[in-house]
């Protein structure tokens, strides 16, 4: 039988083996190793997503100014981007029922407006969770769209001392710009431009011109600025 002694010191090693597994790597999630450039470990991928707007229904159906302009703009975006039909849901068991037609048929003269062409909306209904709730129309299509791959918020190394060779190794963390990735896929316009660059648009026949003269003429073709006198915002502010 072993000392006393010893068998605590067997325990304590066995709680600190525990412990260290308890903070090891999930290989299941990121493999044992992942890649050292952020955007190889979240790259930002081209997808089909779903565009919505939610209308709400207020006063007697009518769109409102600033309602009016979100359908526009909604639109808009549909006819460079959209796929397939404009889908919109309206709500069934609420309060505005009566007005939720209204309120379509008001979308619909906003479509005309914009030029959306004719049966271009697919109607359909949805049931009111709860009925003290405001309803809306909801509007949605399919676009191409920009999105990380992998997912964010996973932290599978402990950043703390239980890994002693990966914290001092100084290499980057799995979860380490996968916000910046997904903030970057979020603000591009168009997707496509991550894929290939523009076409090239002819230059300014009118700049070439000038420039071309004033070459001839031995005149220097490149653009001065003029600064105003910076004194003048202190002077008008009585500094």
């Amino acid at each position: 039988m072993l000392p006393a002694r010893t068998r605590r010191r067997l325990a304590a090693l066995a709680t600190l083996a525990a412990l260290a597994g308890a903070c090891a790597p999930d290989r299941a999630v990121t493999g044992s190793t992942y890649p050292y450039d952020v955007r190889a470990r979240h790259p930002i991928v081209l997808t089909d997503g779903s565009r919505k707007l939610d209308v709400f229904i207020v006063g007697s159906g009518a769109l409102n100014p600033r309602q009016r302009e979100d359908v526009l703009a909604f639109v808009a975006e549909y006819r460079r981007y959209g796929q397939g039909p404009i889908a919109a849901q309206i709500p069934s068991g609420g309060k505005t029922d009566g007005y939720a037609h209204r309120t379509l048929d008001s979308i619909r003269g906003a479509l005309a407006e914009a030029g959306a062409p004719d049966g271009l909306l697919a109607v359909s209904s949805y049931s009111v969770a709860d009925p003290t709730v405001a309803s809306t129309i909801r509007l949605s299509f399919q676009r191409l769209q920009a999105k990380v791959a992998s997912k964010c918020g996973l932290w599978p190394q402990d950043l703390g001392g239980s890994d002693p060779r990966f914290n001092y190794g100084n290499e980057p963390y799995w979860n380490f710009g996968c916000a910046s990735q997904a903030n970057l896929a979020a603000q591009v316009a168009d997707p496509v431009d991550l894929a290939r660059g523009r076409v090239e648009t002819h230059g300014d026949t009118l700049r070439q011109v000038k420039d071309i003269q004033d070459l001839r003429e031995g005149k220097d073709p490149s653009t001065i600025y003029r600064q105003d006198d910076q004194n003048r915002i202190n002077r008008s502010v009585g500094n």
